[in-house]
């Protein structure tokens, strides 16, 4: 075979490959990522409840301009309830980063350690958490503790666990998933520990803790650590493909609107949320960014360092295939292309 020929198969290989993917690629997305970047975040934001969702909010606070809230769709599609941007939404995994400040402080002031394993904090979890013995605070911050993630049980989400005993049940007597600290494995049973950890440690609910160390030094008075906390008519409605329901009177932990999370954040990241020492402790276990997904609810937080600019992005739909979830990545993406458009 010559050369040339070589080139032109390895050629056609490639455009069969690339015809193969985008067949399995969901057009929608496509779509999302090729049409005309708009002018605004506003007609972004609109344009997104054309791809599907119900409802969105964004909110954008960059340096030296005054914040921006935008909102498209409905805060609940039953009763025609436009969009709030000052809406109470569901953060999920997004809480991750409040747990971990909450842990740095409690870390500094010496109340807890990061190199003390799970069976020094928790002994009833020795021999019913694989390598108990050896599972530190810190593998557990960081996702590296080889524990099973309680919310990978079968059918899950259709039927979600309430208690802390209810969930840690799901994966006692489980083999591990990987040796401590040789892995690295997203897993929410890490942070149901952490949770408990801290409780013991405190001698009451860590929230409390969260609200008087952080977000009282914030000024942020409108985030909650349970439904129980604020008025259901505050919160986005969320609903999940396929399934019939608003899905806002499940309980799913922190909500918050979308300024107190980007206060939150751009506060994590420019430091002002840690007192002395403590900023160091931080970055050697945890990360300055979040996502989280609950059915209904999807959530985004995001410090870009080049334009001076946090983002925070609720969608208020989700799908079992995660098809809304790179979706709404793409939105994201484009906000910021947007963003930066404006700047130049």
């Amino acid at each position: 075979m010559t050369k040339k020929n070589k080139t032109l198969l390895i050629r056609i290989t490639l455009l069969v490959g690339t015809a193969i993917s985008l067949y399995f690629v969901p057009w929608l997305l496509v779509k999302a990522w090729i049409l005309p970047l708009p002018d605004s975040v506003q007609e972004q934001a609109d344009q997104a409840i054309a791809h599907g969702f119900d409802g969105v909010i964004v909110y954008v606070d960059q340096g030296g301009q005054s914040p921006q809230f935008v909102a498209s769709g409905w805060h609940n599609r039953e009763t025609k309830i436009p969009t709030r941007p000052d809406a109470l939404f569901k953060i999920a995994s997004i809480s991750k980063l409040y747990d971990a400040v909450a842990v740095t402080k409690l870390v500094k002031d010496g109340r807890l350690s990061l190199d003390k394993t799970l069976a020094e904090y928790l002994p009833e979890l020795k021999g019913r958490i694989e390598n108990a013995d050896q599972i530190t605070l810190r593998l557990m911050i960081q996702h590296r503790s080889g524990i099973p993630n309680f919310t990978d049980a079968p059918n899950f989400w259709a039927e979600p666990t309430q208690t802390y005993e209810e969930s840690l049940a799901l994966i006692l007597d489980q083999p591990a998933n990987f040796e401590p600290g040789e892995d690295y494995q997203y897993c929410n049973t890490n942070y149901l520990l952490i949770n408990k950890i801290m409780d013991d440690a405190l001698g009451y609910d860590n929230f409390q803790f969260i609200q008087e160390e952080i977000l009282n030094p914030l000024n942020l008075k409108h985030t909650y650590g349970s439904l129980k906390e604020v008025n259901l008519d505050d919160v986005m409605s969320g609903y999940h493909v396929g399934h019939p329901h608003d899905l806002k009177a499940d309980e799913h932990g922190m909500l918050a609107t979308a300024e107190d999370v980007g206060t939150f954040v751009r506060a994590l990241n420019d430091g002002s949320v840690f007192a002395a020492g403590e900023q160091e402790i931080y970055e050697s276990i945890y990360e300055y960014e979040h996502g989280g997904w609950v059915p209904g609810y999807q959530s985004f937080a995001k410090y870009h360092k080049d334009l001076d600019a946090v983002t925070v992005e609720f969608y208020s739909t989700t799908d079992s295939k995660l098809y809304n979830w790179n979706l709404s990545e793409i939105i994201n993406t484009r906000i910021v292309k947007i963003l930066k458009k404006k700047r130049e």
